[in-house]
């Protein structure tokens, strides 16, 4: 293979991957346990959210690992947020996993926000044994900088909140097809320029 061919082929591997890329995830578990715990990394405003786990009194989770009761102990759910850095005109995709609260009582609904994009979650179903589902939301900002994911627990402040995990953004399309195209001209270009000092 000619150095264009490689150079060319090097280009759209690194296109390929980066429109799969992982920006950010986050299992809680590298967060001790805790009543009215801010997990690492993240904000929590306007309240408090729990750290609980198989490893604490609080075994809600569905494995062995860490997840958020977003209804901290304080009677005052908290927003649990970070701010993350996405690039202008990529879709990101937010995925993540949610239950009920899993004891019994009431019934739960969250507010995601990621970016501009924002759900509304319900959970009727909060026994013991009610299901984690997956859900996803996407966005694509407009412009390239610093731009927030938040959940807010909106049931009662009864310190039973809905609950969190196996957070992930991934960016699931790149923008501007014809930026790659100009890229690897570009690398082309260099490669011939390199040929050429190279024959002389």
């Amino acid at each position: 293979m000619n150095a264009n061919k490689t150079i060319a082929a090097f280009a759209l591997s690194l296109a390929a991957a980066a429109s799969h890329a992982a920006v950010f995830s986050d299992s809680f578990d590298a967060t001790a346990f805790g009543l009215n715990t801010v997990p690492a990394g993240w904000t929590v405003t306007s309240g408090t959210v729990d750290v609980v786990g198989a490893d604490s009194p609080w075994a809600l989770c569905a494995g062995t690992g860490r997840c958020v009761d977003l209804d901290g102990s304080t009677g005052d759910a908290g927003i649990l947020s970070r701010s993350l850095s996405l690039v202008g005109g990529s879709t990101y995709t937010l995925s993540f996993d949610m239950a009920g609260n899993r004891r019994g009582v009431g019934s739960e609904s969250v507010l995601v926000n990621f970016g501009t994009a924002s759900s509304t979650l319900a959970f009727a179903n909060n026994t013991p044994a009610a299901a984690w589902t997956n859900f996803s939301l996407v966005f694509t900002p407009s412009s390239t900088g610093m731009y927030t994911l938040s959940f807010s627990n909106l049931g009662a402040s009864d310190n039973r909140g809905a609950l969190l995990d196996n957070i992930a953004v991934n960016v699931s399309a790149v923008p501007e097809p014809a930026s790659y195209a100009l890229m690897v001209a570009g690398l082309l270009a260099i490669g011939s320029l390199s040929r050429r000092r190279a024959a002389r």
